[in-house]
């Protein structure tokens, strides 16, 4: 990988599911065409749940009826995985990456994209890691950042969602990533105060910069013009 590779930065936050969803098809589409580079979108999303390729309904503990009186949305998604709840205060990633200009091993990329967040918190004092067999960041054995992805001819989409100050009372309604045993925690609950999300998302661009070796460009939404 060359250091003078370059890509896009988009941060649009709060963002509607849908709406975020509807564009990051289409920079998809975009980026499958080459008519744009990589693509890194941040954004946070009011309360939804999303469910994977591999999502159970009965990892939803709730009835769905529930879900909607508490202004919880649902979609069904093709990424891999499972449930998962995305909301305010968690800081939800999207790479549109080409992979031909890195390395073609969806593996790899994956644990870069875990790599990223690991540095990014390490940057806060916080200690995260990985545990073996499963996708994600954990601190301990709470995990920290889900992370969910899809591949099309080496193009990716779907990401990663780190809780910063997330309300973690949304996990209580859902079995995360469909593994039980295994309870969620936040950059709030770990340092014990909020964290301002202007300062996670910086480190989160250095670490993807870092880490991918690249340098990303922000474009404003007049930048998006047609999509």
């Amino acid at each position: 990988m060359s250091a003078e590779k370059s890509g896009w930065l988009y941060i649009h936050r709060p963002m509607a599911y849908k709406e975020a969803w509807d564009l990051q098809n289409r920079l998809f589409e975009k980026r499958m065409r080459g008519d744009i580079p990589d693509v890194l979108f941040l954004t946070e999303h009011p309360p939804v749940y999303t469910f994977g390729k591999s999502g159970k309904i009965q990892h939803l503990l709730i009835s769905e009826q529930q879900a909607k009186q508490k202004g919880i949305d649902l979609f069904w998604i093709d990424r891999g995985g499972d449930i998962t709840f995305h909301g305010p205060g968690q800081l939800v990633g999207y790479p549109i990456f080409d992979l031909h200009g890195f390395y073609l091993d969806v593996g790899r990329f994956l644990r870069e994209v875990e790599e990223a967040l690991i540095v990014a918190l390490a940057a806060f004092g916080i200690e995260a890691g990985r545990i073996p067999g499963l996708t994600g960041v954990w601190v301990g054995e709470e995990k920290i950042a889900a992370i969910g992805v899809k591949l099309s001819r080496w193009i990716t989409k779907h990401g990663f969602a780190l809780n910063v100050n997330t309300d973690l009372s949304y996990f209580g309604h859902i079995v995360p990533c469909g593994i039980p045993d295994k309870p969620v925690t936040s950059m709030q609950k770990v340092l014990g105060h909020e964290v301002p999300m202007e300062t996670v998302i910086a480190r989160v661009v250095e670490a993807f910069e870092q880490v991918f070796g690249m340098t990303l460009q922000p474009v404003k939404k007049s930048a998006l013009a047609g999509f």
